[in-house]
């Protein structure tokens, strides 16, 4: 009788022992995110995290999931793997600071054909820079060998947040009036959405290269378009301390026709002046070289602003000013109107 090969589960492409290794070898990284209210380290079934009772009186827990599209194409093609983790926790974590909630925890979801150890370690550290950049501590997450399913370094990344908001200090928009100002804060580039029609047009249509150095942005085209998104947590935080915010925005993917209405009042809209900031060139090059519609534009990208807030015209100018004093560039770009009917287009667009 011939002896039935005895099979292993690295045979079939999955090895756990360097599985074992990766989350070792990532313990410290994740560690210097922990904030204040982690009980446990990586490597158990779940994570645990207090909360502060004598500063959350009536807490409500925020949660949202990202990832980060088609921008993880750029990362391969560069062999760049340390930014693009800065980006999944931004795409996250932004989503819930226009809410009013200050992100408490956070958890990644990385997978891959076969465990390549320094690209996944390199993910990590952006995923970490991200999370003390927002002051979140980096809890846990899940990394999957997915053998068949991927093509040679290939991975996908998704993220998960869990923040907290006293109830009476969520913003959700319902106090958005007629005369409400407009505050743009600008972003650091393209951040993470519009980036299969970033490719199509970079690569299928201009052949472009991503070592290629570009005269309009002054850097390579690859060091462009792999700029990690603006994480605006802890300027909004300060911003709040001092004011008060009626509804803001996160202007990611549908940009400023798509977001915008997702936080205004059905009486109420937005005229936003384009021309009160400055384009980065990246979008100019895109909107030319692309042949691409401006509304297309407005809908697809953030246009260089990549967070808004809807504010009282008495203290507009403060707080212009006052996230200028956090580092952030922003400026009074519209304000609100009202609608004549229920149907009317609730953005506006001016030059």
């Amino acid at each position: 009788m011939t002896d039935l090969h005895q099979s292993k589960y690295s045979e079939a492409g999955v090895d756990i022992d360097k599985g074992n290794a990766f989350v070792k070898g990532i313990k410290d990284i994740v560690a210097s995110t922990h904030q204040r209210g982690v009980l446990n380290d990586i490597g158990g079934f779940s994570s645990f995290f207090a909360i502060d009772t004598n500063t959350y009186h009536n807490p409500v827990i925020v949660s949202s999931t990202d990832g980060v599209g088609t921008k993880l194409a750029i990362a391969g093609l560069c062999n760049k793997h340390d930014t693009i983790g800065i980006d999944l926790v931004a795409m996250c974590v932004n989503d819930i600071i226009v809410g009013g909630a200050k992100p408490l925890c956070f958890l990644d979801y990385f997978s891959i054909g076969k465990l390549d150890l320094h690209i996944a370690t390199e993910v990590v550290k952006g995923i970490a820079e991200g999370c003390r950049q927002a002051k979140c501590s980096l809890v846990g997450g899940e990394t999957a060998e997915m053998p068949g399913l991927y093509n040679g370094n290939d991975y996908d990344l998704a993220g998960f947040v869990v923040g907290i908001v006293n109830r009476d200090s969520i913003i959700d928009g319902s106090e958005i009036k007629v005369g409400n100002k407009i505050v743009g804060v600008t972003s650091s580039g393209l951040h993470s959405n519009g980036f299969s029609l970033v490719r199509k047009v970079c690569f299928k249509d201009l052949g472009l290269s991503v070592g290629q150095q570009m005269d309009e942005f002054g850097c390579t085209l690859g060091e462009e378009l792999l700029r990690p998104t603006r994480i605006y947590v802890q300027p909004v935080l300060g911003v709040l301390k001092h004011y008060k915010i009626n509804g803001m925005v996160h202007n990611t993917g549908g940009g400023f026709i798509d977001n915008v209405p997702r936080i205004l009042p059905r009486t109420c809209k937005a005229i936003i002046d384009c021309s009160s900031w400055k384009i980065p060139p990246v979008f100019t090059f895109l909107s030319e070289k692309g042949n691409i519609p401006m509304e297309e534009m407005y809908r697809t990208f953030n246009m260089g602003i990549g967070l808004m807030a809807i504010v009282e015209e008495s203290v507009a100018d403060d707080i212009v000013h006052h996230f200028g004093a956090l580092g952030e560039q922003a400026y009074i770009i519209g304000e609100i109107a009202a609608t004549e009917n229920g149907d009317e287009e609730q953005v506006e667009l001016i030059n």
